[in-house]
């Protein structure tokens, strides 16, 4: 009951700052969200002993997020702060003390928070703002559709595991499952939304979606499984934390923007 309260809660969220509100609140959501990625990527790095400052990658993340669409219509933005991220990150792991085994990853962490979470969160915010709220809930419905189908298969068929190192409650049959719905959302609204000029792209779009969220999915399960937890954290109740929510999203958006940008 937790879990779906929580799921009510976040689709009445989103779904209110996509379509009933300015394009400015759908920027402040998704910095917002970098902002708690950021921190709790910043846990899971402070669990392998290797902490980095919250607040430091939590500011950059938002920074990052909120230069992505001035970026794409011109790159001065994104590449003064592309070039702030490197500066800063040398100047935190110099001020973190003396050499250690963990130097390499405290910077590794440090510069890859901010691109990690604020391109593709940065990215949506420009989706929204040039395209509209019905490009965003496209994306949206893809992933949902495509995770819960990967589930209930998984969980009624699934017998072969797709990545057992990593995540081993993910089955191949899950998977091919949600692949299958993924084209089926994307055959089907991709062309009547406008997202798509034919089935078949839009069909190919929606694969190419699912792919890039598995994918990031299995991303994010490594970085918890390297760092010996469950979920990123507990911030949403019944469903863990807030990269465990997005993480999917995080590696779908950048097909998805090069899409809408040069293809669409």
């Amino acid at each position: 009951m937790t879990r779906v309260l929580s799921a009510l809660v976040l689709i009445a969220l989103v779904g209110s700052v996509l379509w009933l509100s300015p394009w400015w609140a759908v920027l402040v959501l998704a910095a917002t969200v970098a902002a708690l990625g950021a921190y709790e990527l910043a846990g899971l790095s402070r669990a392998v002993g290797a902490p980095v400052p919250v607040l430091v990658v939590s500011c950059a993340a938002v920074a990052t997020c909120a230069a992505v669409p001035i970026g794409f219509g011109s790159g001065d933005a994104l590449l003064v702060v592309v070039f702030a991220l490197v500066v800063t990150t040398g100047v935190v792991t110099l001020a973190g003390g003396a050499p250690s085994p963990s130097t390499m990853t405290r910077a590794a962490m440090t510069l890859m928070t901010p691109i990690y979470l604020g391109v593709p969160l940065g990215a949506m915010a420009w989706m929204h703002l040039i395209y509209g709220p019905r490009v965003v809930t496209f994306l949206i419905a893809t992933i949902v559709v495509s995770d819960s189908t990967q589930y209930f298969v998984g969980r009624a068929f699934g017998r072969h595991k797709l990545a057992p190192a990593v995540s081993p409650a993910k089955t191949v049959e899950g998977a091919v499952g949600g692949i299958v719905a993924a084209a089926a959302v994307g055959a089907s609204l991709g062309p009547l939304w406008g997202q798509a000029a034919s089935m078949a792209e839009g069909l190919t779009l929606g694969v190419v979606l699912c792919l890039a969220g598995i994918v990031g999915d299995l991303f994010e399960s490594m970085l918890k499984r390297g760092a010996g937890v469950k979920d990123s954290s507990t911030m949403i109740p019944g469903h863990g934390g807030v990269l465990d929510r997005i993480d999917a999203y995080l590696f779908a958006v950048p097909f998805y923007a090069l899409f809408l940008r040069y293809v669409g």
